[in-house]
């Protein structure tokens, strides 16, 4: 059995740094606290291939003296701490003595510094350099007051750590992540980031925090946040203060991502105060979705324990009940002041022929339509058939019966792939048929229509047979309960009407079927969608103008780092310097005006899978992402043809019963059921 024995310091350094230092973003974090806490005005952060290769940081700070430079790279030295009684009341960034010493043990490792007012007769700097934790330079040099430290080849020596690392793209955005928590928790210092030598950010000192705030997530944010403050009196008689900015309702996230939460300058993780924060916002978010915050808590340093863990962003308060009361009543008693009551939003009017010579696009439109109109007969859809040709389907609790091969569209023709606008040029042209519309909102899947209409952004490409014979449209009669004659279809066989303009309504031989429109229109377009892809046709629209999107540095550099998986579902983008995206291409099944949000929480998703979920997986959610959006809201009325059309699309998918998200599509009341409530037992 092997005796107990003293570990060799490298090895301590290199057990520390696996606690301390996982990627590139821990050096950068660890780097720029020391900065900040050297009371530097001006750090300048330099990334190479996502901080792998180099990381570069320097600040015009106080420096240090040439005599420490060794003891910096020692474990366990620091300039912080004297005593045990100094670690009840940390009031700095850094305080461990880990820090640089688990670095230099593990990279290609350089220091320079200069002491600021140092009086040692001689104008100079010193340099020290190590590689793996061994020095093999320490002398003078030139260098302007400060300190500049690099970091080469991170993990060098480790390999199976470095093995681990995700792609440059991925590693970057966890470093800009980190440069953004210190730049919001110190506006007032002068910052800039560089990747790959291509700045991202330039951030000059502000004494306005909602400016700093704005520059990284922009003025649609900006303008959504709410300033609060409240101030609240320790027993002893210390003043605890909590202040920041919180977001608007109608501004929600679909992850936590965007809460933060600052204490004396630190960004740190709570989740007793992220709970409070949620119950502040209980009954004014949808379920699933999650405030924005900015919040900054001020207290003496000894009422709160910062040495919990070894990178410092989870701490104990010493009394947090009282701090979570403090927080859950501030925000409160702001809701209860202001007026969250919905704006009117009016619906875009349809397009008509009164109105098309005014359409600018009206020379392309009619391009268009003599395109369409050269596509053959036999490359139309089945469903363009003559009414008397089409099988009306049995509405039954089993959503295929027998005759729905005979209305099933040739999904792989031609003419069904053609864009949207397109195929509404083609069928409109074709005599004996009508074109139904399907409308798309742009709100989230908790399918509520809280958000403007957009009348004009899907049209179906499978026309709806009607009886030209007389010129007239199906016989439309009106019937108690509420619904009125514009509500109910009829036509042979099919009756159905709609109600709290959610649900459809559908009376046939079996009993009563009631459907949910958005579930069922949502699975319809996943799967349409999901047959383009396969295919690799998926149909996207050009844009006259490219859509520029500001995002953060990490949103930025992933969706760029998955622009190939984007391409595949329609969308094109492009790097336009800084953290701005260029759109210049979406799916044709989206709205103009939410593709923007689509890709916001696309990055979002592929932010937090941090590359462990499955290129099919994300596939996926982004085609159930934009099926949802794209997909027919509750609360939206329905034309009697867009009812009709809608039921009898279901019929070209192959499970009708259930949205993607696995809810079912609809509910069945057997008719025997029915017979049994009304005593109809004969």
């Amino acid at each position: 059995m092997s005796r107990i024995q003293q570990l060799d310091p490298h090895v301590i350094n290199r057990i520390a740094a696996g606690e301390v230092i996982e990627r590139p973003a821990s050096v950068v974090k660890e780097l720029l606290e020391n900065s900040v806490d050297a009371l530097a005005t001006r750090i300048e952060v330099d990334i190479s291939t996502g901080g792998i290769d180099l990381i570069r940081i320097s600040d015009n700070g106080e420096g240090m003296h040439p005599d420490d430079l060794l003891l910096s790279v020692t474990s366990h030295a620091t300039s912080k701490i004297r005593s045990d009684e100094d670690l009840q009341k940390v009031a700095t960034m850094g305080f461990r003595g880990e820090a640089l010493a688990s670095i230099a043990s593990i990279s290609r490792f350089r220091i320079r510094t200069r002491r600021l007012g140092l009086d040692t007769g001689l104008d100079t700097g010193r340099e020290l350099q190590a590689d793996g934790g061994d020095v093999n330079i320490n002398r003078e040099c030139g260098c302007p007051q400060g300190t500049v430290i690099e970091v080469h080849n991170l993990f060098f020596n480790t390999p199976a750590r470095r093995k681990f690392l995700k792609k440059p793209s991925t590693e970057f955005g966890r470093i800009s992540e980190q440069f953004s928590k210190i730049a919001l928790a110190n506006p007032n210092l002068h910052l800039v980031l560089r990747h790959n030598d291509k700045l991202v950010y330039e951030l000059p000192a502000t004494p306005n925090q909602l400016e700093r705030i704005r520059r990284f997530f922009g003025s649609d944010l900006g303008d959504k946040l709410i300033p609060v403050e409240s101030k609240a009196t320790t027993e002893a008689g210390e003043e605890i203060r909590l202040w920041g900015f919180v977001g608007d309702p109608s501004f929600s996230r679909g992850t936590r991502k965007d809460q933060y939460l600052f204490l004396n300058g630190r960004h740190i993780q709570d989740r007793s105060l992220q709970h409070a924060l949620g119950e502040a916002y209980r009954g004014l978010l949808m379920v699933g979705r999650h405030p924005v915050s900015f919040l900054f808590l001020e207290l003496p340093p000894h009422l709160v324990d910062v040495n919990v863990h070894p990178t410092k962003t989870e701490v104990r308060f010493q009394d947090g009940q009282s701090l979570y009361r403090q927080l859950l009543h501030t925000l409160r008693d702001k809701f209860l002041s202001l007026n969250f009551q919905s704006e009117i939003q009016v619906p875009t009017a349809r397009r008509t022929e009164a109105n098309a010579n005014t359409n600018p696009n009206a020379p392309l439109q009619k391009e268009l339509d003599i395109w369409a109109a050269s596509v053959s007969q036999t490359d139309r859809p089945a469903m363009a058939a003559p009414a008397a040709a089409i099988q009306t389907p049995r509405y039954a609790g089993d959503a295929v019966t027998s005759s729905a091969p005979a209305i099933r569209p040739n999904l792989k023709s031609s003419a069904f792939r053609l864009a949207v606008t397109d195929a509404m040029s083609e069928f409109a042209e074709a005599p004996g048929t009508a074109v139904a519309t399907e409308t798309a909102f742009a709100v989230d899947e908790t399918e509520t229509a809280d958000q403007p209409h957009s009348m004009d952004v899907i049209e179906s490409a499978v026309p709806v047979p009607v009886d030209d014979s007389s010129g007239a449209t199906p016989e439309l009669t009106a019937v108690s309960g509420g619904a009125t004659s514009s509500d109910i279809v009829y036509g042979d066989d099919f009756r159905a009407f709609q109600i709290h303009d959610c649900y459809l309504v559908v009376a046939g031989d079996e009993g009563l079927e009631v459907i949910d429109q958005h579930a069922l229109h949502e699975r319809i377009l996943y799967e349409h969608l999901r047959l383009r892809v396969l295919e690799g046709q998926v149909e996207s629209q050009k844009l006259l103008m490219p859509e520029a999107i500001e995002c953060s540095a990490g949103e930025a550099a992933v969706l760029m780092e998955y622009r190939e998986l984007l391409i595949e579902i329609g969308f094109e983008i492009e790097d336009f310097g800084g953290t701005t995206i260029l759109v210049s291409a979406h799916p044709v099944m989206l709205p103009r005006g939410n593709f923007v949000r689509i890709l916001r929480d696309m990055a979002e998703r592929l932010e937090e899978s941090d590359g462990k979920t499955s290129r099919r997986d994300l596939l996926d959610h982004m085609m159930h992402t934009m099926a949802c959006k794209a997909a027919i809201k509750a609360g939206q009325r329905l034309a009697p043809e867009e009812m009709q059309e809608l039921l009898r699309q279901r019929h070209t998918v192959d499970d009708a019963h259930h949205c993607p998200h696995g809810r079912p599509t609809s509910l069945m009341l057997s008719r025997a059921t029915l017979d049994k409530q009304f005593g109809r037992l004969g």
